[in-house]
């Protein structure tokens, strides 16, 4: 029960900060994950760490792989732990990206105010 009520309270969350005004919109953030990814990658964006990105790995190879740690034929059971766990990685994707952008942002305006 408490599992649910943290995958409900990051949902809810994200989906504040979201539609925070000033706050960079949802496609915005969808469009800028795999610039973030590879400025992890590069050691470019120092917001989020490798460790971090190798975890989301796991759960995207947990999501797509047939083995599970409670299966999904015992279908509300199974199916609600892979859905915590997508939900965990979009609210993660969505809001470290929604950072990203604000980091970019502030890059660009940067570089305006020195010209």
């Amino acid at each position: 029960m408490m599992a649910k009520a943290a995958r409900a309270a990051a949902a809810w969350k994200t989906y504040r900060e979201v539609t925070r005004p000033g706050s960079p919109p949802l496609m915005t953030r969808v469009r800028a994950i795999p610039r973030m990814l590879g400025a992890v990658m590069r050691g470019q964006y120092a917001g989020m760490g490798k460790g971090k990105l190798a975890l989301m790995g796991l759960g995207v190879v947990y999501l797509i792989s047939p083995i599970d740690v409670i299966p999904d034929f015992l279908m509300l059971i199974g199916v609600a732990d892979d859905f915590g766990v997508f939900l965990w990685l979009m609210a993660s994707l969505i809001g470290e990206s929604g950072r990203y952008v604000q980091q970019e942002r502030e890059v660009i305006q940067g570089r305006l105010d020195e010209v």
